[in-house]
């Protein structure tokens, strides 16, 4: 939280409405935990009151109130429950109810499922509040079906005087294509006034925050308005429908802002960012298509993503290469290393310059040396692997008992023989050679050949069964 109110600037109070429903979602789940780029809806809103240094945020919930708190368990989150539900403004005076407000506070109020509004478009708002208005943010739609209108003094045209729902609008009104997003800003002493004095006496029976405006101006209070850098900021979701066409806008925000930065896309159509901060990258980095990206990610100079893998929470350094069909989640791979096609790696693995870990390759909590290899169908977990050292097809650390997880060691330029179970806790010493097939219970002495294998025989007139005839 923003400590802004003891910095000589106006303490801001964020009001987030997620009282809602959803029926139109037709899911169980409430509307503010559905998800956009891997985040639920509430939490990008509270990721962008954060941004704004906001001194004290209040989330207002109703149905499925108890999911949600579970959901966001933010320490710096207030919770107001609206029951029942009677509109906006009376979600707004919930918010406010029990909240002594420093006198120069202002309040801007957000909506849990409206989540992409950007930090930058905000910021017009508060500015304006500081100064005494009650300022929205508005924007003009060639079809407003459904949204309050934007009326404005007849004489000057300027002059913001009300905000007419459509329900209540006369046909001229509803002709008005300036609409409000319902996100305003203002002082919070005069708000709560406003808020408190709503009536329902409207179409819906309802408390519209939107009634503000005309008492506002009843007040004298200037009325500014601002609108948002990008058109979907400020769309909202109410159906799944919806939060698909949000999702898309969002991908295609974030892979123009990738282009622009100089990372090459094969297509910015075809790209998942679910990212908790921006994808970081060196120059000349290349990504093809199907990826996901998802937490924490750091590419380096040079790196090149092949298709249809995904990252989590990884740095990939200068020069290294993913092929397509991979998985890293929570590893740090080395420069000059190539990953796949179809590798695993879990968290804890960490790979020095030059690795390579090939096909069908499963890597947790293994670190390997410089140039280390496995290159096919192999599971190395619990494992610290020098230098130098080759792993053969099929080769399985045994690293769990059923009741605790055991380390193997190998020592630099070690050989391990295709179809080897190293049988862990183990240590197979530097230089050492262990023989394809090889069941490895006891440790294997440096630059020594180590195996363990049944004698080969040869059963002399031996016949393969044949089918009896019926």
């Amino acid at each position: 939280m923003s400590q802004s109110g003891t910095q000589g600037i106006m303490p801001l109070h964020v009001v987030v409405l997620a009282a809602g429903q959803g029926k139109r979602m037709r899911s169980a789940k409430p509307k503010v935990l559905q998800q956009i780029a891997g985040q639920p809806l509430l939490q990008h809103v509270l990721n962008t009151a954060q941004q704004l240094g906001a001194d004290r945020i209040t989330v207002v919930v109703g149905h499925g109130a108890e999911r949600v708190r579970q959901a966001i368990p933010q320490a710096d989150v207030h919770w107001a429950v609206q029951d029942p539900p009677q509109g906006t403004g009376d979600a707004v005076r919930c918010a406010l109810r029990g909240h002594t407000p420093a006198a120069d506070e202002i309040t801007l109020v957000l909506y849990g499922d409206v989540p992409l509004l950007q930090r930058d478009s905000l910021l017009p708002l508060l500015a304006e509040a500081r100064q005494g208005a009650l300022a929205l943010l508005t924007q003009q739609l060639e079809q407003p079906t459904g949204y309050g209108r934007i009326v404005r003094d007849e004489a000057d045209g300027v002059r913001v005087m009300a905000i007419v729902e459509e329900k209540d609008a006369t046909p001229a009104q509803r002709a008005i294509r300036e609409v409000n997003t319902g996100i305003l800003a203002g002082p919070t002493a005069p708000l709560a006034q406003q808020v408190a004095a709503l009536s329902n006496n409207n179409a819906q029976g309802e408390y519209y925050l939107t009634d503000c405006v005309a008492a506002a101006v009843a007040a004298g209070q200037a009325v500014v308005t601002a609108s948002p850098g990008h058109r979907w900021e400020a769309d909202g979701v109410n159906d799944p429908w919806q939060l698909a066409q949000l999702e898309r806008a969002w991908q295609q925000h974030q892979a123009r802002e990738l282009l622009l930065s100089g990372v090459r896309l094969a297509d910015p159509a075809r790209i998942d960012l679910r990212l908790q901060q921006p994808l970081l990258h060196g120059q000349d980095v290349d990504i093809d298509v199907g990826c996901v990206f998802e937490g924490r990610v750091q590419l380096g100079h040079g790196v090149r993503i092949e298709p249809y893998c995904v990252l989590r929470n990884c740095q990939i350094a200068d020069g290294a290469i993913v092929r397509a069909f991979s998985h890293v989640d929570g590893a740090d791979i080395g420069a000059g290393s190539v990953i796949g096609p179809y590798a695993r790696l879990r968290p804890g693995t960490v790979l020095a310059e030059h690795t390579h870990v090939g096909n069908f390759v499963e890597l947790k909590n293994a670190q390997f040396g410089e140039g280390s290899k496995a290159n096919h169908l192999s599971y190395v977990g619990d494992a610290t692997v020098g230098s130098g050292v080759n792993i053969g097809a099929g080769v399985i650390t045994c690293n769990y008992d059923g009741a605790n997880k055991h380390r193997t060691i190998i020592g630099d330029g070690a050989f391990i023989g295709s179809d080897t179970q190293l049988v862990a806790p183990v240590t197979v010493g530097a230089g050492a050679t262990i023989g394809a097939g090889t069941t490895l219970g006891r440790d294997a002495p440096e630059h020594q050949l180590t195996l363990s294998r049944a004698r080969q025989r040869t059963v002399p007139g031996w016949q393969r069964p044949v089918k009896k005839a019926r």
